[in-house]
């Protein structure tokens, strides 16, 4: 455990953590992932302190990312949803524990009494029609045609048994939020939310040709509207993505995602209606609002840390909601502590990018209270959402789906009950490729000392558990390995590895 020099007092302008200023770490990361533009966001309830954009939100075109572009939130989009759902709940227009059946005709049967909650919940059983051989992004789709997908598999499991993703559970939510509510989802959101708070920089797919943006092809240098047009000064807008050849990234159809990752919006607008969201500006009641974003239980006594989308962990009431849509990635996340609610919001034009990690450390920098306790320039460090034992469990399970050798487990904590001590869970799980390992050592044998790979699992004082293992970029240097790409490959392996462990999903 490390030490802090300093408690930062709220409003500090030293907004850097172990050293390290946020603008050094958003750069070293999008260097590493190669993002071309991003937004991010801080909150200092109830103040928005810092929105500043990085790099382009749009290549080709040589848009900078800027407090106002508009990015595709992907799975944000989900929160949204679970608002109009309890806001009708409030208003006494749904039931949470009302079926389905009673809103909507022509379900299969076995879907006919599944509850709101469930939907909300994740925990319907229903199966994701993204998984559809035939489902696709970029057409438009009627909601017959999406839940024909997924009537095609039974239920995965009960309802109400167990949790699993699936975009078709928001789906049904929408056609419920209709039913209830007499308007269409994207009116009901719009008016209930988006025009209620006043997000200038929020809407849907369909409403992106609202936003004014200059053509920049019609002039040999950039931006020369603003000096006739004042619409086109601090202009808002829409970002593009491209893949590796150049094209143009197609932006996803509403109706594709609908309720589940629809929404585009600028960082401070989702900053703004987050802060919404954690007090009773959306949602009155506190009883309701923690249907939609606290832990709950399984009948068999499970604890599920997901609601929603929403993804829950132990330090200090730390909660996000993150994911990606073809070209874009998007990430918020809260510390609900009584004592400082700071939030983070990161998105960017780069599809697959988790920003969880960065989120962290961009928070430390707010306020040490949110801080690891460890050495975050040395570890990669990830809090799990599980307790250590089952964490170290769903870590070995995935070593063993993908077919990784299992060297050795070190059981710390065993160990020092043994010797008549006491050490809170502490085990150190070791694996590896003799096929990639080998490869290393054949350029430098000295690298021999920090193979085979391995990841720690440890609950703290507070019972947060934790998932670490040193940054491999740093190899590179202290061994001179010329070639990082296979130091690459095994820091993203470890990443995904420590996540999937770590995470609900």
């Amino acid at each position: 455990m490390m030490s802090r020099d300093s408690v930062k007092i709220r409003g500090s302008a030293d907004t850097s953590y172990l050293h390290q200023t946020i603008d050094k770490m958003i750069w070293e990361l999008m260097e590493k992932e190669q993002i071309p533009g991003l937004t991010l966001a801080i909150v200092q309830a109830p103040y928005i302190p810092r929105v500043v954009g990085y790099g382009l939100s749009d290549e080709q075109q040589r848009r900078l990312a800027s407090p106002n572009t508009l990015w595709p939130i992907g799975p944000i989009s989900q929160a949204f949803t679970a608002v109009a759902v309890m806001q009708l709940y409030e208003a006494g227009k749904l039931d949470i524990n009302d079926p389905l059946g009673r809103y909507i005709a022509d379900l299969p049967p076995a879907w006919q009494n599944i509850t709101v909650l469930q939907l909300l919940r994740h925990a319907s059983g229903i199966a994701d029609y993204r998984r559809h051989e035939n489902w696709k992004p970029f057409r438009e789709w009627t909601f017959t045609e999406l839940i024909s997908l997924a009537a095609e598999e039974d239920l995965h499991f009960n309802p109400g048994s167990d949790v699993e993703l699936s975009a078709t559970n928001f789906l049904l939510l929408t056609e419920i939020i209709e039913a209830a509510s007499g308007q269409t989802y994207h009116d009901f959101v719009t008016e209930k939310q988006i025009d209620f708070l006043g997000l200038r920089h929020t809407g849907f797919t369909e409403d992106l040709a609202k936003f004014k943006q200059e053509d920049l092809t019609q002039s040999a240098n950039v931006h020369q509207v603003f000096k006739q047009n004042k619409l086109f000064i601090d202009p808002t807008e829409t970002a593009a993505s491209y893949d590796e050849k150049g094209t143009a990234v197609q932006n996803i159809c509403s109706s594709a995602l609908k309720g589940f990752a629809d929404i585009w919006a600028s960082a401070q607008d989702v900053s703004y209606w987050d802060i919404a969201l954690a007090g009773s500006v959306l949602i009155h009641e506190a009883e309701n609002r923690s249907l939609i974003y606290a832990p709950w239980t399984l009948p068999d006594g499970r604890q599920v840390p997901a609601v929603a989308g929403w993804h829950f962990y132990h330090h200090r009431g730390l909660m996000d909601i993150k994911g990606s849509v073809p070209g874009y990635s998007a990430f918020l996340s809260r510390f609900t502590d009584a004592s400082e609610l700071v939030c983070v919001t990161l998105l960017c034009n780069k599809e697959g990018i988790d920003f969880t990690n960065l989120g962290r450390r961009i928070a430390a920098a707010f306020g040490d209270l949110l801080a690891t306790n460890y050495n975050d320039n040395n570890l990669f460090l990830y809090e799990g959402q599980f307790p250590a034992a089952e964490t170290v469990k769903r870590l070995e399970d995935e070593l063993k789906r993908r077919n990784i050798p299992l060297f050795a487990k070190f059981d710390h904590a065993e160990n020092a009950r043994q010797a008549g001590l006491e050490l809170r869970p502490t085990t150190v799980v070791v694996f590896g490729s003799p096929s990639v390992g080998t490869a290393l050592m054949q350029a430098d044998q000295s690298v021999s000392l920090e193979l085979p790979l391995k990841i720690a699992v440890w609950e703290d004082e507070a019972g947060s558990t934790w998932l670490a293992f040193p940054w491999l970029s740093k190899l590179a240097g202290e061994y001179s390995l010329t070639d990082s790409s296979v130091i690459n490959k095994m820091q993203y392996l470890l990443e995904d590895l420590v996540r999937r462990a770590g995470s609900i999903y």
